[in-house]
């Protein structure tokens, strides 16, 4: 089987001996595709995970091989994604699912830029489901990343028609854009790129290159990546409201202490999903309350640097890496 891993000088793809159950609960699937997430992009560039790494988790697969508890079968057509908290520990009983030790241990096999990969039954069990019928397998891949999204949405406690910014409209911020919308608030986004503003509106969601003058929304959601988002988001965010981190930025960028203070600002992190927000995300896939059609790149998997320079560049919105 062919996979791409990380190493020093860069991603090479190798070919190696086919995985197998051998005995082993779970399954054993063919990738049809999977997205390229922002966090793998940091672990490339960063080189933080040890050489001959395969990164890649927003799979959309085909059964090949199961032994499993679950109502899964050959030849069946799944999503899934690789952490899954334990739902016991301190973390996961006040809400910080991300921080769950299992969570960050559990993990798919060998990941997924490879073309073939092992899910344990703990996966099939709680974070694989079969592809809805109409969701294209580029459209299936956002299946994680919206439900991470999704997560940050249910974190920030809005009520209902709160005025809302999202700063940032690169694939999360679209995605943030429209899990907000289906949760009935009142959303603008911002970006600097008239690309990126121009597909938001055509998903029905308005959208500017810069924030108006006298805009002071409930929330700001940032999901650019970059330090300056920090400080306007600081100085536009009404006097009670909430900050939401979504994206780490080069420099760390401090937030204002006494701003926080005497305007009883709220500034929180959200990062991975909990397993209802997986349910949510493919349902408002499959119903089409979020569109992610035309959103995706395909990229073979010899290309799957090539696929991280073009987004970091901006030449494209999201990679999908087909194997």
């Amino acid at each position: 089987m062919k996979l791409a891993q990380v190493f020093e000088d860069g991603i090479r793809v190798k070919e190696v001996p086919n995985i197998a159950l051998d005995g082993r609960k779970g399954a054993i699937v063919k990738v049809l595709g999977c997205g390229l997430c922002g966090s793998d992009i940091i672990k490339f560039d960063h080189k933080t995970v040890p050489f001959g790494t395969v990164l890649g988790h927003e799979v959309v697969a085909q059964i090949l091989e199961i032994d499993s508890a679950t109502d899964f079968k050959s030849g069946d057509v799944i999503v899934t994604t690789h952490h899954i908290p334990c739902g016991k520990c301190d973390y996961c009983k006040n809400g910080n699912v991300s921080m769950c030790r299992h969570f960050k241990e559990t993990n798919i096999y060998p990941g997924g830029f490879s073309e073939l990969v092992f899910l344990s039954e703990e996966h099939l069990q709680n974070v694989a489901y079969l592809k809805p019928e109409n969701l294209t397998v580029e459209e299936a891949s956002f299946y994680e990343p919206l439900s991470c999204c999704v997560r940050a949405v249910r974190r920030a406690q809005l009520l209902t028609s709160s005025e809302v910014l999202v700063l940032g409209l690169g694939s999360i911020g679209i995605l943030m854009a429209q899990a907000l919308n289906a949760a009935g608030m009142k959303v603008l986004g911002c970006d600097l790129l008239d690309e990126r503003v121009e597909i938001l509106k055509n998903f029905g969601i308005d959208a500017v290159k810069s924030v108006p003058v006298n805009f002071r929304p409930n929330a700001v959601f940032l999901t650019a990546g970059a330090d300056k988002t920090v400080e306007i988001a600081i100085k536009i965010v009404r006097d009670g409201g909430k900050i939401i981190v979504f994206s780490s930025t080069p420099n760390s960028f401090p937030f204002a202490n006494n701003e926080i203070y005497y305007r009883e600002l709220t500034v929180m992190g959200s990062y991975s999903p909990d397993l209802c927000d997986m349910r949510q995300s493919l349902n408002l896939l499959q119903s089409g309350r979020v569109k992610v059609k035309g959103l995706s790149t395909v990229y073979p998997l010899e290309k799957v640097e090539q696929a991280i320079q073009d987004t970091k560049n901006a030449k494209i919105i999201k990679a999908l890496i087909k194997v």
